[in-house]
């Protein structure tokens, strides 16, 4: 079973993309004019001790909607994680 109990409590919605073997990516598209991407896990770990990237763009729409269609594609044959 996956724990994802506090991401339920938060009100964020959870989808598991099946059709792939591995997606690692970390990927936030925000106010419709920020992308933020990267490697980087966003915990103490990934902060004090890990080697990580993260890259931080704003204002790129060409770039920003790419991104947007690819979670698009993905999340057309996603399935909405119930933490059953």
């Amino acid at each position: 079973m996956l724990d994802i109990g506090h991401h339920l409590v938060a009100g964020i919605s959870i989808f598991i993309d099946a059709a792939h073997a591995i997606a690692h990516n970390k990927v936030m598209l925000i106010d419709g004019a920020t992308l933020v991407i990267g490697s980087f896990n966003f915990t103490k770990a990934a902060q004090k001790g890990n080697a990580e990237n993260l890259l931080v763009r704003q204002g790129d729409t060409g770039l920003l909607r790419r991104y947007r269609e690819n979670f698009e594609t993905h999340g057309a044959h996603a399935e909405r994680c119930t933490g059953q």
